[in-house]
């Protein structure tokens, strides 16, 4: 990609080039009545279509009375009528922390060979033990071995200290063929209050809808298309 030269040698990046959006549009007509339906749509598209691990998404978090932002890309493992579930850390990783205190989180999704993007923002809850089980049993052993070992986000003088914790956890789960979740580690379910669905057009004038859950009434929600 070809940059074009800042006038002050203070810019490091200036105005890469502008990219123009063709490959779709969005109507309200082609929507779906609740969001869920919507991104099972979407999400099959894409894993139809080439999409490079269209389950990769950003999470955003932020801790309160700062505010301050962290974000992260994790790997979405579920959706169902409640929201959308990811699994982590949450004993010591910066978004446990954050969530401690502020239990409000976002998601973006993008998935570039599409051009489109999905936004998601609501309130999380933890899955329980029996639900995080479940999917922990589908992970490799070496995967759950390091949820056990990884002390996420912490500082650490080197991998030698990473591989002591693990060989540590591998003597201790030695000969025991179902490895059960740590307590501290598990599914986060974000349940939607807000879902944006946008696709990128010409002249960056993106089509853009917005689905808002309708406070008192179950499973209803208002759609409303945005300006770019």
């Amino acid at each position: 990609m070809t940059l074009h030269s800042p006038h002050s040698a203070e810019k490091l990046i200036f105005a890469p080039p502008d990219g123009q959006y063709s490959k779709g549009t969005l109507s309200r007509s082609q929507l779906a009545k609740d969001p869920f339906a919507q991104f099972q749509s979407w999400f099959t598209h894409a894993q139809q279509n080439a999409v490079y691990q269209p389950e990769t998404v950003c999470l955003s978090t932020a801790s309160l009375p700062s505010g301050r932002v962290s974000a992260r890309t994790v790997y979405l493992k579920e959706l169902d009528k409640e929201g959308f579930v990811i699994y982590s850390n949450f004993g010591t990783s910066k978004k446990g922390r954050d969530l401690e205190t502020n239990k409000w989180a976002s998601l973006t999704f993008h998935w570039r060979e599409l051009e489109r993007q999905v936004r998601i923002e609501g309130l999380t809850e933890r899955m329980s033990t029996e639900e995080s089980q479940e999917y922990f049993d589908t992970r490799i052993r070496g995967s759950r071995i390091g949820a056990w070992a990884s002390r996420q986000s912490q500082v650490i003088d080197g991998r030698e200290q990473l591989q002591k914790w693990v060989e540590e956890v591998e003597k201790k789960f030695e000969g025991v063929e179902n490895v059960p979740c740590p307590d501290f580690w598990g599914g986060l379910r974000i349940k939607p209050e807000m879902v944006e669905f946008w696709q990128g057009r010409e002249s960056r004038l993106h089509d853009r809808f917005v689905y808002h859950k309708i406070e008192g009434k179950e499973d209803e929600w208002k759609i409303e298309r945005l300006s770019p």
